[in-house]
């Protein structure tokens, strides 16, 4: 858990924002590698042998120059760790800085390349990219960090590269056997983009008490003759109880933007290998920044400890049914990180629709979605259908 940090005075109109590690926010730290330009609006890593971008390599997690093939390592902090930030405390922070004027906002930002002289657009919540004239590798500043917003604490590299990425698509389609035969054959005709996500994950000790009933089934015969037949029934006994759980690493996805059935399915993640935030990984890759605010988050996140605990609930109340009236729950000991986690994307169009792919970067998991064959869906229900007919008719015998 971390104290309150002083908040810091203002920058000056016109002057970019410098802000020391205890300035930072909720327990983050600032990245200063690299070399900053165009006034301070963004950052870049220029190769130290030839002057080129450097973009990180996923196979020698180093940055790595595309052109003499110089490499460098990461470069943190001293003590620098990834490290649980109080959420009461961050929230309360948030609200002196909302009362100060100081509002959770990105926007747009124009940023002129260094290496063509070109302009790069920042929309939204982006925070990294490529110039699209001549691909040089560009970070955003000031909003990973920026004292508005919720500092990033650690990110996850890259640990699959691209072309095993499409390895892994090709496997994923052929195994989509419902899919047309045609799409299975072609298979999809795209780019994949590297993309950080922003993730919140939040930490809560439960004290729990509940009441319920528990169910014991018993069989009795009734009727009689050709009638006669078992029937099960239940007697319901009171059930109630006192316990904690301890919720660690919930994941909280932080941007709104994608399918969350698809993105909750890349889970589970290596956050073992997790490494402080530095924006030297994030070079060569797009990245965002949350708009999935810290509260809304975790009120996502007390939605999935609800259900963890109604299992729970039913587990202990036992029996072969249960019924839960009521679960009282405090939760205390709250905690979060901001998280950059990667993912490979792909958007494909198969007659005139479009289909997203992704692909967790540091598993290798695939989620997607896909064209169905409805021939082959029909198919295979009329050959259910006739196998239940058949078997219906030999019962009949």
């Amino acid at each position: 858990m971390t104290q309150d940090d002083p908040i810091g005075e203002a920058p000056l109109e016109g002057e970019p924002a410098v802000v020391s590690p205890e300035e930072s926010g909720a327990g983050g730290t600032r990245d200063r590698a690299g070399r900053s330009v165009d006034q301070g609006l963004a950052r870049v890593f220029p190769c130290e042998a030839c002057g080129a971008d450097l973009q990180f390599s996923i196979g020698q997690q180093t940055l790595h120059c595309p052109y003499c093939g110089h490499s460098k390592e990461l470069e943190f902090g001293d003590e620098v760790a990834i490290e649980e930030q109080d959420f009461q405390q961050a929230l309360q922070r948030l609200e002196h800085q909302h009362e100060q004027g100081r509002h959770d906002e990105v926007g747009n930002q124009e940023v002129r390349c260094e290496s063509c002289g070109g302009t790069v657009m920042f929309a939204g919540t982006l925070t990294s990219t490529s110039c699209p004239w001549c691909a040089a590798a560009m970070t955003r500043e000031q909003v990973h960090s920026a004292t508005h917003r919720i500092p990033v604490d650690g990110v996850l590299p890259f640990l699959v590269d691209r072309r095993r990425a499409q390895e892994l698509m090709k496997g994923w389609i052929d195994s989509r056997w419902f899919a047309p035969n045609e799409f299975r054959r072609k298979g999809v005709d795209g780019k994949f983009d590297g993309v950080y996500l922003p993730f919140w994950t939040f930490d809560a000790m439960t004290f729990n008490a509940y009441t319920g009933q528990r169910g014991e089934d018993y069989t009795v015969t009734v009727g009689s003759g050709k009638d006669r037949r078992t029937e099960t029934r239940t007697r319901w006994y009171s059930a109630s109880g006192r316990f904690q759980r301890f919720f660690d690493d919930v994941l909280i996805c932080g941007s709104s933007g994608l399918p969350l059935a698809m993105i909750d399915a890349l889970e589970p993640w290596p956050l073992e290998k997790m490494v402080p935030f530095t924006q030297q990984v994030l070079a060569g890759f797009f990245a965002r920044t949350y708009d999935v605010a810290l509260e809304p988050g975790f009120e996502t996140a007390r939605e999935r400890m609800a259900d963890a605990l109604r299992e729970d609930v039913r587990r202990r109340i036992g029996g072969d049914r249960q019924k839960i009236d009521k679960i009282q729950t405090r939760h205390d000991a709250i905690t979060f990180k901001h998280l950059l986690l990667p993912v490979w994307t792909l958007a494909y169009r198969y007659n005139e629709k479009t289909f997203r792919l992704i692909i967790n970067a540091a598993t290798g998991e695939v989620q997607g979605e896909r064209p169905y064959s409805w021939v082959k869906i029909t198919l295979l229900v009329l050959t259910i259908a006739a196998a239940v007919g058949t078997v219906w008719l030999l019962t009949q015998k």
